[in-house]
C-alpha cells in the first residue's frame, strides 16, 4: 500500500510541472491537424484515383 501512496504522489508532484497548453495553442493546433488530415485525405484519395485509371486502362486495351 505503501508503495501505491508513494506512486499517486509522486505523479501529482509531476502534474505539477507540467505546462498545459493555452486555449489559442490548443485551437490553433487542432485546426492544424484537421487541415493537415483533409489534406493527406485528398493527396492519397488523388492518387487512389490516377492509379485505378491506370490500372483499368491496362487491363482493358491487353
Amino acid at each position: 500500500m505503501n508503495k501505491i501512496t508513494q506512486y499517486l504522489k509522486a505523479s501529482i508532484e509531476e502534474m505539477k510541472k507540467v505546462t498545459w497548453p493555452t486555449k489559442k495553442e490548443t485551437y490553433n493546433f487542432t485546426i492544424l491537424v484537421i487541415s493537415i488530415s483533409l489534406g493527406v485525405a485528398l493527396f492519397l484519395g488523388l492518387l487512389d484515383i490516377i492509379f485505378n485509371f491506370g490500372l483499368e486502362y491496362l487491363i482493358t486495351n491487353r
